[in-house]
């Protein structure tokens, strides 16, 4: 009896204590969703003096203009590549690898009054978002996204700038080192964009974006590979620790948003929503507005983010639109939502919706015909998801088995070309 009583006493406890932390998890919740429901709330209005001061330091601090793209004129013969994702070698620039970098800097001498960063998280589900996206002069995009099949009218089709995660390209198309054309069809979607590339954050991004590149010219495509800068990136992660921001990697997301805030005169939010529940219509979200794949947690502080670029749109710096698009002259929203109060619970976080990173992957090589700067043979990393982060290393050897042909491609005309 004595041995029954103790058990039962045991489970009174803990199903008290059990009770008690759930009940502080979800009051926890609701007061954090709460709070960014009642932030974002108010009526938002551009405040010039905040904005040119916010982009004055963060231009002074990263220039994105002049350095987020590695150019034969910020990255010069001779000179070293140093990875800002991991300790290792500096890549030398040889002049195999220069002639693949940008002969001139796309955003020079060139700013756009508007611009859309797209981000992929399902709250653009059912949003008719896709017009206002579109009538921005300037569309950013993260990670190849889907915008055929009816999701237009929810996203838009209009890409300017586009990044490329290195792992869907090993994913989805064998890290080209096959079949190649699936990838060169796949970038229809997005005509002539500037397709952004880290192909130096890590070691083992190097060679599949290099393929990425010569696939693009041996196809005659008429999308833009440009590489991310690893300076830049370096740069940018400084930045905003310095604004308080405490994360192992910045988000493409983040990223993106800030180069926009350099480039553009205003800039407008879409798909920046990391929790898993609307905030309007309170039904489940997915995990991006296409699939419900969810991302790797370990690397990203995406609320942490989030708050960041709420601050700054409660600053009037940037404006995050949140729920249902309605068709106005100019790229927004309706600036009052109609929100739920403090009954909204429920969140879960992180999701990766602020344009998810760009992961890691694994890379198999096989017998190399023509070599190419840095395509192949190279380190294999396999870890956790990110714009490049901390894994642990499985190096696999081996050596590429693509063989190009050389097409030169004449001048476009448009503003960043």
């Amino acid at each position: 009896m004595r041995g029954l009583f103790s058990f039962m006493l045991t489970l009174s406890i803990l199903g008290t204590v059990m009770t008690a932390l759930v009940w502080y998890v979800f009051s926890n919740r609701d007061t954090v969703t709460e709070k960014v429901v009642e932030r974002y709330s108010h009526s938002w209005k551009k405040q010039e003096d905040k904005f040119r001061n916010f982009r004055s330091l963060l231009s002074n601090r990263c220039h994105g203009l002049t350095k987020a793209m590695v150019t034969q004129a910020n990255t010069p013969l001779g000179s070293k590549v140093v990875y800002d994702g991991e300790k290792r070698k500096p890549l030398q620039v040889t002049p195999e690898l220069f002639s693949t970098f940008a002969k001139e800097n796309p955003f020079v001498n060139t700013t756009w009054d508007t611009c859309s960063v797209v981000g992929n998280g399902g709250i653009l589900a059912n949003s008719s978002c896709g017009e206002k996206i579109d009538s921005a002069q300037f569309v950013i995009r993260c990670n190849l996204p889907p915008l055929e099949n009816g999701y237009e009218r929810d996203v838009g089709n209009k890409t300017d700038l586009v990044t490329a995660n290195p792992s869907i390209l090993m994913e989805k198309y064998g890290g080209l080192q096959e079949r190649r054309r699936p990838f060169v069809e796949s970038l229809r979607s997005y005509g002539d964009s500037l397709m952004l590339l880290p192909a130096f954050s890590y070691g083992h991004n190097t060679p599949v974006s290099l393929r990425a590149l010569y696939t693009i010219q041996d196809f005659d495509s008429p999308s833009r590979p440009v590489f991310l800068n690893p300076e830049y990136l370096q740069s940018l992660a400084r930045f905003w620790q310095g604004q308080g921001l405490r994360t192992v990697r910045l988000s493409t997301g983040l990223i993106v948003a800030s180069l926009a805030l350099e480039l553009c005169a205003n800039v407008h939010l879409y798909g920046f929503w990391p929790f898993n529940k609307h905030p309007h219509r309170h039904q489940n979200l997915t995990n991006h507005y296409y699939d419900d794949r969810q991302s790797k947690k370990t690397v990203h502080a995406m609320p942490a983010e989030f708050d960041h670029l709420l601050r700054l749109h409660t600053q009037g710096v940037l404006r995050i639109h949140l729920g249902e698009c309605t068709p106005t002259a100019s790229p927004g929203c309706s600036s009052k939502m109609a929100w739920a109060s403090a009954s909204v619970s429920g969140f879960s976080l992180p999701v990766g919706s602020l344009g998810s990173a760009m992961p890691t992957l694994v890379q198999h090589n096989t017998t190399s015909q023509t070599q190419k700067p840095w395509a192949g043979p190279n380190i294999n990393v396999s870890g956790p998801s990110g714009l490049g982060q901390g894994a642990s290393e499985d190096p696999i050897q081996g050596s590429d088995s693509e063989q190009r042909t050389k097409h030169r491609r004449g001048n476009r005309r448009r503003p960043g070309k």
